[in-house]
Parts: structure tokens; sequence; C-alpha cells
């Protein structure tokens, strides 16, 4: 099997929505905020007892895979004929003669012909993967806005930037155990898996920490920066001074590191000139 990584990237997503716009939803939302669900019915709050006790603007990461799997290979196989009646006892093809018999996995009286098929399976698969928790999440309507390149060590946005839990290799692993499979073949011409884009991507998000003064209750929304979409029961991460990125550790997909996504056999791990120029950079 060869597997080939091509160039991976690192993004950020500017904000549509200003702290301004964000604050002013923030602010009309407050009373829905505490309204959902059954002490939403029974008691329903007053604008003047909420107080917005804290906001920040933070840039959460998410993961973008695409993968693309090709297989080429022949297997050995035995073609069952139909013959036109229980009469016939043997046929022959050509010159060969091949022995008729009654068999009940096709119901019928056949003859076998052995031949060899001719395979090829091309497999695309992308997927995007929270940076924090490692879930399946669909951020695709993100990728409808503008995007800029960036460089993760130098990655120094205006507002608190979350350094990602998950590594390009769990990405990676979790897709490789869908994408590559055994193939039933005698022979096997290309087996190959190109991993074509691995992407991460930051993006802004708004969170407001609400007070309910006369109840004493506290609730977390946040404000996607880039559609001004509404979350309940958000959170904060507080200021997290000096977090720094480092691109190693994140895209850790070494060709060693590879090989070991992908039990047993003979794999050859091919990475492109851009991703090993990019690493060397780092």
């Amino acid at each position: 099997m060869e597997i080939t990584v091509l160039e991976q990237k690192a993004f950020f997503l500017p904000e549509v929505i200003t702290p301004e716009q964000a604050r002013e939803r923030a602010w009309d939302k407050k009373i829905g905020v505490f309204s959902s669900g059954l002490t939403g019915i029974f008691s329903r709050p007053k604008g003047e007892d909420i107080q917005i006790t804290y906001s920040e603007k933070r840039y959460e990461p998410f993961w973008f895979i695409a993968c693309h799997a090709h297989y080429v290979y022949d297997r050995q196989v035995k073609f069952p004929v139909k013959t036109t009646g229980p009469e016939v006892k043997s046929v022959t093809v050509g010159s060969l003669s091949y022995p008729v018999a009654d068999d009940k996995k096709y119901g019928a009286q056949v003859f076998l012909i052995p031949g060899t098929e001719h395979c090829q399976e091309d497999n695309q698969r992308q997927d995007f993967f929270d940076g924090i928790n490692g879930e399946r999440k669909d951020f695709s309507p993100a990728l409808q806005f503008s995007k800029k390149e960036i460089s993760l060590e130098e990655f120094n946005p205006e507002g608190m930037v979350v350094a990602p839990e998950i590594r390009a290799s769990f990405v990676v692993r979790q897709l490789f155990g869908e994408m590559i499979k055994p193939v039933q073949a005698d022979s096997i011409f290309e087996e190959e898996v190109t991993i074509e884009r691995l992407e991460l991507y930051y993006r802004p998000i708004y969170a407001y920490e609400y007070h309910w003064t006369t109840k004493d209750r506290r609730a977390v929304a946040e404000f996607d920066g880039l559609s001004g979409q509404m979350r309940t029961g958000g959170k904060t991460f507080r200021q997290q001074a000096g977090t720094k990125l480092d691109w190693n550790m994140l895209f850790d997909l070494g060709a060693d590191v590879v090989g070991l996504l992908v039990p047993g056999g003979n794999i050859a791990v091919k990475l492109s000139k851009a991703a090993i120029d990019m690493s060397k950079k780092r």
C-alpha cells in the first residue's frame, strides 16, 4: 500500500460579526437565554434583572480532511451458467468441456466457467472534526466565508486562541478506519490512499455570561462570529494567557507516524514536497 500526504495547511476565518454587533445581539437575546424549558414557562425574567457579567472573543479550532482511496486488482472467480434443461449433462465451450451439476445455490442446473475479474475501486471521503473534543461536526457552512492562511506560531489575533486537543494523527486514524479495507483479490496492482487536504481552521466565537440577579442563576450563550447564530448552553474558557501553537506537534504526520496508523502489510508513505518544505520551515 502507498499512502501519500499532500499539502497540510492552517487557516483562520476572520469574523464577519463585529464585537459591537455581537454584544448588541447578546443584549437583545438576554431574556431568551433563561426562557427555555419548563423554567421559561413558569418563570420569565424581566430585562432589568439580567446582567452580562463576562464576555470573551475566542478562536476555536476544527479539522477538515479529504481523502481518496484507489485500488486496482484481479480476482479469480467461477461464473455460473444455467443450462437449457435437465437433460444436459455436460457442456463444451471452445475446446474445454464442463460438467453440469444441480446446484442448490443457484437453484438450477449450471456449469462453472473460470475467469478473471479485473477490478477498480475509488472511494472519496471528507469529514470535519472538532479540534477540542474530536467529535464529528458539520463545519462546512464555515468554509463558505473568506479564509486566510496562517503560520500557527505567529497566529496572534485579537482575542483568545484555544489550543487544539486533537492532532492530525487522530483525524487521519478516524478516516483510515473507514477508508482502508481489505480487498478480495488474487493480485493487487495499485493500492493507494491519498490525503488530498488536511487543514486546521480557527473560527471566531463570542461568548457571554449572563446573571439573573433575582434568581441568582447564570447561563452562557455563544454567538458564531461568522453567521451570528446564537447557541445557548455554551461555555466560557476565560483567558488562557500565553497559549502557544506548535505546528510539528499538531501536524504530527511524519512518514513513520502515518505508517503506524495502518496495521500490517508493507506500507510506503510519501509526503509531498510542499508538506516536507512546510515541516522543515518549522
